[in-house]
């Protein structure tokens, strides 16, 4: 299977993310400030977003690779590890330095976007599109 480690990363994204909202909800009602908890389900939200998108692209690179789908792929994953990441700690231990790395994250995950932009206006149509008129 092309891009097993790249599916695997995606599937334990997925159940990091529902296992965090699970946390957020259960365990760190009541027990964190708003502003903190807020911060927390802010960063399980974007994770899931981008693991949504990151299946979007590998469910497309497995029927038509291009150039710049492994790109958006690190870009994203970076992405979430440090604006995601960096949302948990802050929210778990509440330093607030931590906030300080979260625009980097937010920065990858924005040029993973743009990336994408750019792979698919790079791309040329293929064949079989051309010939049903979805090019």
């Amino acid at each position: 299977m092309l891009d097993r480690g790249w599916w695997c990363l995606v599937a334990l994204s997925g159940a990091l993310a529902v296992m965090g909202g699970a946390f957020a909800a259960h365990a760190l009602q009541g027990q964190l400030p708003e502003r903190l908890l807020a911060a927390f389900e802010t960063g399980v939200r974007y994770q899931m977003w981008h693991t949504l998108a990151m299946l979007a692209v590998l469910a497309w690179r497995a029927s038509r690779p291009l150039r710049g789908q492994h790109l958006v792929l690190c870009l994203w994953t970076a992405g979430v590890l440090l604006f995601s990441g960096s949302l948990y700690a802050l929210a778990l231990t509440g330093l607030r330095g931590l906030g300080m790395i979260t625009p980097f994250g937010g920065v990858l995950m924005i040029a993973g976007w743009l990336a994408l932009a750019v792979c698919v206006l790079r791309a040329r149509p293929d064949a079989q599109s051309s010939e049903s008129g979805m090019a």
